[in-house]
This record gives C-alpha cells, structure tokens and sequence, in this order.
C-alpha cells in the first residue's frame, strides 16, 4: 500500500514537469527554440560561447527542422577554439566545431562558411590528408560553379608549390655564383644530400603544375592560377638544373617565360568593382 501511494506521488510529482516540455516542432516548441536562440546570441555577444553553445543546441531539440539552429550550433562551438593552443581539449573543441560544421552542409550542400570553416579548422589541426581531401572533394564537385572548384584547385597547387620550395630554397641546395669581371652574380641549384628531398619536391612540383593546369582551365583570366602555375614551372626548372637534364631546364623556363606573361598581363588589368 506504502509503495503504490509513493508512485502515485512521484507521478503525480512528475505530471507537470512533463507537461511543461512541449513536443519537439510543435508551435509551442518552434517558438520556445526562438526563445533559445535569442538568448543564444545574446550571451554569444557578451563573450560567453559555452553558455551561447548550450542555448542553441537546445532550440536545436525543440525544432529539430530549424535552419537557423545548426549554424549556431557550430559558430558556438568553433568560437570556443583557441588558436594556437594545443591542449588535447582544445584540439577536441576544433573536431566538434567540423562535426557541426558537416552537419550543416548535409542540409544545405552548398553552404560555403561551412565549407572554408572545415579547411581553416582541418588546416590548424595538421591534418593535412584530410584538409587535402576536403580541397579535392570541391575540387572534382562538377555540380559546383567553375570559379569555385577552381580556387579548391588553386590552394591544392599553393600547397604543393610550397612543398617544392621548402626544398629548392634550403641555403645548402641554392647558391650564388660570384661574377667574373663585368658579369653579374647569379643563383645555381645543387642536388640534395639526401635524393629523396629531391624526389619529394619533384612529386610536388609536378602535382602542383597539374592542379595550375586544371585551374586555369576551370577560369582563364584567373591571376592567381596563373601565378601558381608560373612559379611551378620555376620549381620544376630548378629541378631539371639539379639533375642536370639541360634540354628540360631549357623548356620548363620556356613555359616559365609565357605564363609569366599572362600571369603580368592579368595583374595589369582594371580592376572590376562589385555590381549593385
């Protein structure tokens, strides 16, 4: 008899707490979750991210079909990375901030705050095969428009002539020739100690000439594809002058020499303000 009464008390108890949490996409719901993210940005503004975070995904339960949520959701949490802070719980905040970031984009495909906060956040994690994979991904999108998939193809290039030139520039592989008389100084390049730098930044230069190629492919008067694709071609002269190929050196300067030019003409172009 004790037992029954005390259940009926803890139901009864219970009876009204349940009733005050309304059905997630109800109207009541929606407009609580308009409550919640109100009060969202509110505490954002005031500097309290964590507090910001918790407001949101709440009104994230009550309406699960709310656009609005899921972006502040994932600014929430991605305004809680620290830069330059290591710590394994701040590294963990950066993977949370992708996980909502992708959530997003599973609902709208499109979205491109989604999409560069992924690669910003993949790129200060180091994880330089998954940001790689991530520029990929858009880069082979034949959906997306062409300037898009060609800036994806652009960072690609930037990456792998920044690989190449790490190399090429080291003091111990790039040196100055003292001029003979009435002659002017000039810079030679020397084959790495160790081959297998020369052989990384071969692979590179010529990963990097490619994703150029397809960029400016993609868009023609893009000048930054075409500035990558002229410095490739200078790294992939460098290389030949390592190995000591003379005809290949001989050519790639060519090819240096006329993307130089196109890359010069570009930037001397009027520049196009914005249409209203």
């Amino acid at each position: 008899m004790k037992l029954l009464t005390c259940l009926t008390i803890t139901i009864a108890l219970a009876a009204p707490a349940l009733a005050q949490t309304p059905t997630p996409g109800s109207e009541e719901a929606k407009a609580q979750a308009r409550e919640e993210l109100n009060e969202a940005a509110r505490v954002y503004r005031e500097g309290n991210f964590a507090e910001a975070q918790a407001h949101s995904e709440k009104a994230l339960l009550l309406d699960p079909q709310n656009k609005t949520a899921p972006f502040f959701v994932a600014r929430t949490i991605h305004a809680q990375y620290k830069p330059g802070d290591s710590t394994p719980e701040n590294m963990a905040k950066a993977r949370a901030a992708i996980v909502a970031y992708q959530r997003i984009l599973e609902r709208v495909p499109n979205d491109e705050e989604s999409y560069k906060a992924i690669a910003y956040l993949y790129g200060v994690l180091k994880e330089e095969a998954l940001l790689r994979e991530w520029l990929l991904q858009r880069a082979r999108d034949a959906s997306m428009p062409n300037d898009k998939r060609a800036e994806a193809f652009v960072v690609l290039a930037s990456k792998d002539w920044d690989c190449s030139f790490k190399i090429t520039e080291q003091p111990t592989i790039k040196f100055v020739v003292a001029p003979a008389r009435g002659n002017r100084a000039y810079v030679k390049y020397r084959m790495p100690k160790d081959r297998a730098e020369f052989e990384q930044a071969k692979e590179c230069a010529n990963r990097g000439l490619e994703m150029a190629n397809i960029a400016v492919g993609l868009t023609p008067e893009s000048e930054s594809a075409w500035s990558y694709k002229t410095n490739l071609l200078l790294e992939l002269s460098k290389l030949a002058e390592m190995s000591g190929d003379v005809q290949q050196k001989r050519e790639f300067q060519r090819q240096y020499e006329e993307a130089l030019q196109e890359t010069t003409r570009l930037s001397k172009r009027p520049l196009q303000l914005p249409r209203n």
